[in-house]
């Protein structure tokens, strides 16, 4: 009997099926990293309308974060600070920078400075500022170093994986109230214990189920 195909051609489904599962090991790979937000994420940092560094006034100057975000203890929402707080130094200090152009303008007509929001979450997901700051959870542990960030940047992913890792395991994110502003403090140095810190009335329990974040 006559041989219709060569004898290659028996490896054809075994190459077809390694194709595709290689295929599809690329396709889960591929959507696992360049989907996350480790990848789309990470990383932004938006031109905003005045060139400021919180390197300048969160580092080298020492201004507290709660000098701007003013609302951070009492609110869910952090505020981003009007003119007039930037003015309050600004009118005497570098009063003729063109680079304050924009905010000279802004104090006079009594307008909002258009900063363009760095870190976001989905408007499905609740998050609240005073909980965390109450909780002593430190500004540097969602945010990163910002005292060393002359532009802002999103350090973390801020995904549900990465909230829930830390409330099923706060201890490493917890800190002296007194410190919660202090991007250089280190738990493992200071040989912190939030169990034996005489400053919590309660121990912190945050929660795991959906609806605490989902709401």
């Amino acid at each position: 009997m006559a041989v219709i195909f060569p004898r290659w051609t028996n490896y054809v489904p075994h190459a077809l099926t390694l194709g595709a599962v290689g295929a599809l090991a690329a396709v889960t790979f591929a959507v696992w990293y360049w989907f996350s937000p480790w990848y789309t994420d990470v990383g932004y940092s938006p031109v905003q309308p005045i060139a400021f560094s919180h390197w300048r006034h969160a580092g080298d100057l020492g201004i507290d974060c709660r000098y701007c975000h003013n609302t951070v203890e009492i609110s869910a929402y952090a505020a981003v600070p009007p003119a007039q707080t930037c003015m309050s130094c600004h009118e005497r200090i570098l009063p003729e920078s063109p680079l304050l152009a924009p905010l000279r303008a802004a104090y006079k007509a009594d307008d909002a400075i258009p900063w363009k929001r760095v870190h976001m979450l989905p408007d499905y997901a609740f998050f609240d500022h005073s909980v965390h700051v109450a909780a002593a959870v430190g500004c540097v542990s969602c945010h990163g170093r910002l005292d060393q960030m002359s532009v802002v940047r999103q350090e973390n992913p801020l995904s549900m994986s990465w909230c829930l890792d830390c409330h099923r395991n706060p201890a490493p994110n917890l800190r002296p109230r007194a410190e919660v502003t202090n991007m250089a403090w280190s738990a493992s140095n200071a040989g912190y214990n939030p169990e034996a810190d005489p400053g919590r009335a309660r121990p912190v329990a945050p929660p795991e189920h959906c609806s605490g974040c989902h709401r």
